[in-house]
This record gives C-alpha cells, sequence and structure tokens, in this order.
C-alpha cells in the first residue's frame, strides 16, 4: 500500500502536469494522486524504488488486471475471456500488446509472475488511472499506439472518465467538491455508479479488506498531509495511534453578522423555517447566547432567519427564530477552529487518579475512579485507517460492555456509568478524557504555575457526564478534541479509526446525562442513512441503562427535552 513518501515521490514528479490538467474541474491533485495510489498503488511504488527505470518507464509500465481463458468472477464488460477480445477487430494485435505488458511488468512486480507463466492471461487496465480494454472498441488507437505509456494521454482519459462519474455520482452541478464527495465520484468512476444509502461501502473490496470507496478516501485523507515541492500540507499528518484529523469547514454565507440574543436558553438551531411537531423533531443543534452567525441571505422566512456559524469547530447551517437575533455593533470574525491555549491554560496537565503502588483495576471491579491498569489491555498504535479500526474493535470486545462480568459497566439501583465508559475507550485508544479533573481552585493555582498534588475531593473531583460536557467546551481543545456538525462527520471520521463522541447534558443538575462512543461500521452493524446518503443513526457504544457493544441507539436520543444542550466531538 502506497505511504507518505510514496505519495510526495508522485507528487514530486507529476504535480505541474496534474495541477494544468484538473484547471476548471471540481478535482484537485489530492484526488488525481489518490486514484493513481488506488488503481496502480502496487505497481508505481515498487517501480520507484528500483534503479535503472526512468520516470516515463515506470509510467509504461503501470498496467494491470489480468484475464484469460475462462471469465473473470463478476466482470460484465468487454472483454470476459481472452476469445472475446480475439473476435473483433485488431484484437490479435491488442493481445499481443496486452500480453507483452503483462510480461515485462511482470519481470519487476513478483505480485505477478504467476500470471505471466500462465501464456493465456493479458492484463485489461492500462496507465497510471488504469483506463479499462472495455473502452477498446471505441477508442482503439488509445491502446495499439500505446497513448497509455505518456502521462499526460492516459491522465486525460482518467479526467474523461471522471467527469462521467461526476454525473453518475449526482455531482454533476457541483464545482467544488469535498473530500467524500471525490471519494464517492471515484466509487463511480470504479463501478460505473453510486449509491448514495451505502456510503463509501462500495466498489471492489478484496477478500478482508477495505471497500474501493473507503480506500480511496483513506489515500485522498493521506495525500492532504503531503505537500507539494515548496509548498505546504494542507492537513496535518497522524502520529502513529492517530486518525487523521479533517479541516473544520469554512463559512460560506455572506450575508450580514448577526449574534444570538436570547437572554435565557439557548437558541434551538432547525432544518428547515418551522417548528416541527414534537418541537425537537428539526432541530440540529442549540446555540448559546452570545453566538454570532453570519445570514445568508438575510430575508427571513415565516419568521425564521438561515445562518450558517461555527461553534467550538462544528460548522452549523440552518433556520434560527429571527426575533432572537440582533445586528452586531461590530464585524465579528467567527472562529472555525479553537483559539490556540494561552500560556496561563498550556499550564493545566492531564490529571488520573493516584493509585497506591501495585493496585490493579480491573473491569471486573465496581465502578470506581481509577483508570484501567490491566496487563496486556489493548491498545491504538497503527499507522493506516484499516489498521486503526482494527484497534478500536479490540478495543470494544476486550472492554465488552455487555459482558454481565464486567461489573465496571453494568446498570444497578438507578445509577449508570456511560462517563466511565466513555474514559475507559478513550483512556485505551491513548485520548484523554477525564475520569476526574481539577477543581476551580487547583486550575487557578495550575495556571498561574504552581504545582497541585491531585487529593480526591480536595484538588480533584470526580467526572460526570454533565461535568464531560462541560469539560469538552471549555478544556477539550487543549487535550485535542474538537466539536464537528452532523453525524455524517462523525462516523466518517470513527470509520477512519478515529473517535468521536456523542454527549448531553442534562437540564437538571444532579440528574445523569450522557455521553456514548461513535465507533466504525462494521459488515454486521452500519451506520443508518437516508437515500440521500445523511447518517440519521451512528454506531454507538455504550454504558447506560443499557449497555451494548456497537447499536444505533434511540433515534436523536440527544435531542430529547430532558437534555439542555448536546454535541459531537471528534479526535485524532
Amino acid at each position: 500500500m502506497p505511504n507518505a513518501d510514496d505519495v510526495r515521490w508522485f507528487k514530486e514528479q507529476f504535480h505541474a502536469a496534474i495541477e494544468k490538467a484538473v484547471q476548471g474541474t471540481p478535482f484537485d491533485l489530492d484526488m488525481l494522486t489518490a486514484l493513481a495510489c488506488q488503481e496502480t498503488g502496487e505497481i508505481w511504488p515498487i517501480l520507484r524504488k528500483q534503479g535503472g527505470l526512468s520516470v516515463r518507464q515506470i509510467v509504461a509500465l503501470c498496467v494491470g488486471d489480468t484475464l484469460d481463458g475462462d471469465s473473470e468472477r463478476g466482470r460484465r464488460a468487454f472483454p470476459q475471456t481472452k476469445d472475446d477480445l480475439l473476435a473483433v477487430g485488431n484484437g490479435r494485435e491488442m493481445f499481443a500488446i496486452a500480453r507483452q505488458a503483462l510480461e515485462e511488468m511482470a519481470v519487476h512486480i513478483a505480485s505477478y509472475r504467476g500470471a505471466a507463466s500462465n501464456p493465456d492471461k493479458f492484463v485489461r487496465g492500462f496507465g497510471v488511472w488504469q483506463r479499462d480494454l472495455q473502452f477498446f472498441r471505441e477508442d482503439p488507437l488509445y491502446f495499439l499506439e500505446k497513448k497509455y505509456e505518456i502521462l499526460e494521454e492516459t491522465l486525460a482519459k482518467a479526467l474523461q472518465e471522471l467527469r462521467g462519474a461526476l454525473r453518475r455520482a449526482g455531482l454533476g452541478d457541483k464545482l467544488s467538491l469535498t473530500d467524500f464527495e471525490m471519494a464517492c465520484v471515484a466509487i463511480a468512476y470504479n463501478t460505473g455508479r453510486f449509491d448514495p444509502s451505502r456510503g463509501l461501502k462500495q466498489g471492489f473490496r478484496p477478500p478482508g479488506g477495505r471497500f474501493y470507496g473507503e480506500q480511496i478516501f483513506d489515500f485522498i485523507r493521506l495525500s492532504r498531509t503531503v505537500p507539494v515541492p515548496g509548498g505546504s500540507a494542507v492537513l496535518e499528518p497522524s502520529a502513529p495511534g492517530n486518525a487523521i484529523v479533517p479541516q473544520p469547514t469554512s463559512i460560506s454565507a455572506e450575508g450580514p453578522t448577526l449574534v444570538v440574543d436570547t437572554l435565557q436558553d439557548p437558541l434551538r438551531l432547525r432544518s428547515e423555517p418551522r417548528i416541527s411537531d414534537p418541537a425537537g423533531e428539526n432541530v440540529i443543534a442549540k446555540l448559546p447566547d452570545g453566538q454570532p452567525v453570519r445570514a445568508v441571505t438575510g430575508q427571513p422566512i415565516n419568521g425564521f432567519m438561515e445562518i450558517e456559524t461555527s461553534l467550538f469547530g462544528a460548522h452549523l447551517r440552518g433556520f434560527v427564530s429571527a426575533q432572537f437575533l440582533r445586528a452586531a455593533t461590530e464585524e465579528i470574525e467567527i472562529p472555525t477552529a479553537p483559539a490556540a491555549p494561552t500560556a496561563a491554560e498550556s499550564r493545566i496537565p492531564e490529571v488520573i487518579m493516584p493509585r497506591r503502588p501495585n493496585t490493579v483495576t480491573t473491569r471486573t471491579a465496581p465502578a470506581g475512579a481509577h483508570s484501567l491498569n490491566e496487563p496486556g489491555q489493548p491498545t491504538r498504535g497503527g499507522a493506516t485507517p484499516a489498521e486503526l479500526v482494527a484497534e478500536l474493535a479490540r478495543i470494544i470486545d476486550w472492554l465488552a460492555v455487555d459482558d454481565p462480568s464486567h461489573d465496571r459497566y453494568q446498570p444497578h439501583d438507578g445509577l449508570t456509568f456511560c462517563n466511565i465508559y466513555a474514559h475507559d475507550f478513550c483512556h485505551l485508544a491513548g485520548v484523554y478524557l477525564p475520569r476526574v479533573w481539577w477543581s476551580q481552585r487547583a486550575i487557578l493555582a495550575l495556571s498561574q504555575g504552581n504545582q497541585v498534588e491531585p487529593l480526591i475531593a480536595n484538588t480533584i473531583f470526580e467526572v460526570r457526564a454533565n461535568d464531560l460536557f462541560r469539560w469538552l467546551q471549555d478544556f477539550g481543545s487543549l487535550f485535542g478534541w474538537r466539536q464537528t456538525g452532523t453525524l455524517s462527520k462523525l462516523q466518517l471520521h470513527a470509520n477512519q479509526g478515529g473517535l468521536g463522541l456523542i454527549v448531553a447534558r442534562r437540564k437538571e443538575e444532579g440528574r445523569s446525562g450522557h455521553i456514548v462512543v461513535v465507533v466504525p461500521e462494521t459488515d454486521e452493524r452500519e451506520a443508518s442513512r437516508t437515500e440521500a446518503g445523511e447518517v440519521v443513526a451512528a454506531v454507538q457504544s455504550q454504558a447506560g441503562a443499557t449497555n451494548f457493544r456497537r447499536g444505533l441507539g434511540r433515534a436523536n436520543w440527544w435531542l430529547g427535552d430532558e437534555f439542555a444542550e448536546s454535541a459531537f466531538w471528534i479526535h485524532a
């Protein structure tokens, strides 16, 4: 599988040609790089490390996917067999070219030598972006004249096919694409169609591997972390054991800047300009008093104003009651990312509950304030999304929140332990979500540069779900947490092996809030999506009144009347 060094080499060689070719399209260098990783990533990363091959020779050797006398399983396009190819005009000449291309490539790529030993086998994919032999009858000269050996020629064909895939993916009117939308187009490029309700789990899938759509998205994100020569990367590369975190979505609305002015409760942001029945059904989020927003048009609809804003990094767009907005007295910049910590904030460290020497906190013991430290407990250290997802799966199944013998998570006497389970999950994944936190007096002392000893019920206290909601807002960004705006983004990040949370604060103090972990989809448990592809129920893992490892939970539970506010959070 291509890595960051392979992507860097590819961009160094081809970025100028690709950037010129994609002008006027919604595609970009990172998408075409990702597509090259997906289509011929088993070839050029190996060839570039072999001495004696020029860049032109490497491009010429980028062929793959073999056919022979037996029809390839599942293939419907021409040719399905060698005889199919031989039966058309210039078919014998084309077979000779396809056979020679396989033999020449197999000299350098060991995994193809078995195929090359069969005289009936030949390749059907030609060029860095793998133009398929199914197009031979309509465009024979591309193959017969070996135009695929020239980067600009094979690039032009790839862009031609991508334009068609753009329409088939239902994105033909888009002038720019998100990373997710680029992956959707790539699925249509691979399969000829795209089904929004299936998300990225579409396209070719090797045994035990990730779907084509998932892989291409992985490569797009990876490519975003690698700059072109003399440039800067779009995204920060991730350390081992962490997922790549996307940039927050910027605000595109150009209307007047307004400020939420309720003087009491948070302002409900709705998906449409009306109050639903029940009232919370179309609520997207709740905006705090004083939150700056940007109007989309500035014209109310049924007493509602369409607005955009960013809240702790979460991009939000919808409708709010216009009567609770006032004009900003001055131009306000709405930050799309949390501000850098101040010197005082940077002095506030993580804290865990101190323990006596040689004591072990286990899943089978009753719930307490200590973090788990069982021998052999799983961790997260992978370098790719596939590895990270597999490691999160091991954490989920090791914690086994639904195992009755794991007393730490089992509800009893009206008590539930969602906060402890969320802490344990994050703790094993190498991310800080507090089980105990500093008192206000301790924070003041720490911010002044003083040393503070963690002492329960003195300088530290146990953190409940309501406390976690406030902690994430007040301190989460200091420890790598960022809010995100939709379930689709939340699930997508979890599917990359990152961490996601849904947390809601209870209206009544003293009553329990709730927090769940959003976890990667599996073949057995997928998120619920609309026909348009929007996630309406993410895959969640929780301890609560009911414990489950993976489930969809009650629909929009965080918008229930018992909760004052809620939010989605992500972490690398």
